[in-house]
C-alpha cells in the first residue's frame, strides 16, 4: 500500500494464486529490483503491481502500515498500472473499517 507520504508500505507476503512457472518469472523480476534483504523478506524497487484477493483484512503490529491481508493470493501482474496507483493506506483502513458492517461484526 501506500501511504499519505507517497512511501511504500508492506501489508502482507503471498505467492500463493501464482503457477510454477509465474513463480518462477516473477522472482527473477523482482530479484533484479532487489535493493535490500533480512532473513525473511526481500525489499525491492517498487516497479511491478500485483492484483492481491484476500479474505479479511487485520490490524497487525508486524507491520508498519498496521494492516495484514488474511489469505492474500495473487490474481495477476498488473503490467498496465503503475506502483503510484496502488491501493492507498487510506482505502485499506476504510475496508478494514466496512468488513465489520458487512458481517454485522463490531471491531473489537
Amino acid at each position: 500500500v501506500i501511504d499519505e507520504k507517497e512511501e511504500f508500505q508492506v501489508i502482507g507476503k503471498t505467492f500463493k494464486g501464482l503457477t510454477d512457472q509465474e513463480f518462477e518469472n516473477i522472482t527473477e523480476e523482482l530479484l533484479k529490483l532487489k535493493i535490500n534483504d533480512n532473513q525473511y523478506t526481500v525489499f525491492v524497487k517498487p516497479q511491478i503491481v500485483v492484483e492481491v484477493a484476500f479474505n479479511e483484512i487485520q490490524k497487525s503490529p508486524q507491520y508498519k502500515s498496521g494492516y495484514a491481508l488474511r489469505f492474500a493470493r495473487i490474481k495477476r501482474i498488473r503490467y498496465d498500472k503503475s506502483p503510484y496507483e496502488a491501493t492507498s493506506i487510506n482505502e485499506i483502513k476504510y475496508l478494514y473499517k466496512i468488513q465489520f458492517e458487512k458481517k454485522g461484526k463490531l471491531e473489537i
